[in-house]
């Protein structure tokens, strides 16, 4: 059992950066592969980017891949996302996931978090 609990979301202007933290319980989160998803209400829910239990391998969806970057620090159970460049369509609800394999469809990660609010402005 994983438990998943999201911080840093907020409002930012357009340009402006973030950085979201989720931060899991148990011992076992380096066996994990962490992902981060995002979704606004009406739309299907867009795998953002992934990172493999011990962080050598990443992806990152089309419209973020130079802007945000994810990473992890398995000493503390946390998965991190800096979000650089941000616009006004990265505005979602972000949530962090865990699967016990590499993917970028939802429907292959286990572990849930609650999500956390980007409002990015123009």
């Amino acid at each position: 059992q994983v438990q998943l609990v999201e911080s840093g979301g907020g409002l930012v202007q357009a340009g402006g950066s973030l950085r979201l933290s989720c931060a899991a319980s148990g011992r076992t989160f380096s066996s994990y592969v962490m992902a981060w998803f995002r979704q606004v209400p009406g739309k299907e829910r867009e795998s953002v980017a992934a990172i493999s239990q011990n962080g050598a391998r990443t992806s990152y969806a089309d419209s973020v891949k130079g802007r945000f970057t994810i990473s992890r620090d398995n000493a503390k159970n946390t998965v991190f996302l800096q979000m650089n460049s941000l616009k006004p369509e990265d505005t979602a609800v972000y949530t962090c996931a865990a699967s016990s394999f590499f993917s970028d469809y939802a429907s292959n990660y286990r572990y849930w978090g609650q999500g956390t609010q980007v409002t990015v402005s123009s």
